[in-house]
């Protein structure tokens, strides 16, 4: 329980962080946490750290979004990045039946691709800078929203992000196992 309260408040404090410096929006730790713990882990509370760190987190970003910005998250948006992460969960759970450093990086690949997809077509559908066209999507995917950075720029970092932490978590994990004499990526030749 410490080191899953622990993980929560370094995962909030490093997403409450990262509004100071923008170009840290969307390189945080938490898809790569939600995807690796179901790698490795087989107690499914620990599963619920993540979210609990979105949650948090999101509750101050749309605080912050709304004062300073005036824009505002919707619960719908929260749910669908809910939703997102229980994805990475499934992709996580996917990668521990045959894990190798091949599944790995496939797995933190395909979560930031779902993640970037799924959040862009629904700030398509939501947003009303957006036209309700191909044109309006390809303009969700790639320029975003007028008032922010490029979309593009925030799935490059979540997408860093995601391949960072996801190789941070996994090579601690496997470390672990090897000293503790189970079976490791870390002695295991690349077969894929």
């Amino acid at each position: 329980m410490p080191l899953a309260l622990a993980l929560i408040a370094l995962s909030v404090a490093w997403r409450i962080a990262a509004l100071s410096v923008p170009a840290l929006a969307n390189f945080a730790p938490l898809m790569a946490l939600t995807f690796c713990g179901a790698v490795y882990f087989r107690d499914k509370r620990l599963w619920l750290v993540p979210f609990a760190a979105l949650t948090l987190s999101d509750l101050y970003i749309d605080h912050h979004y709304a004062t300073t910005l005036r824009y505002e998250w919707s619960v719908g948006g929260a749910v669908l990045r809910a939703a997102c992460f229980a994805a990475a969960i499934g992709f996580g759970l996917m990668v521990a039946r045959q894990r190798s450093w091949l599944n790995l990086l496939s797995g933190a690949v395909g979560g930031s691709v779902f993640f970037y997809l799924v959040t862009n077509t629904a700030s398509w559908l939501g947003d009303v800078a957006y036209l309700p066209n191909a044109a309006g999507w390809w303009q969700a995917m790639t320029v975003g929203h007028p008032a922010f950075p490029p979309t593009l720029w925030f799935f490059r970092n979540t997408l860093v992000s995601d391949l960072v932490f996801t190789g941070a978590f996994a090579l601690t994990m496997e470390f672990a196992a090897l000293r503790a004499g189970r079976a490791s990526l870390l002695t295991r030749r690349a077969t894929a």
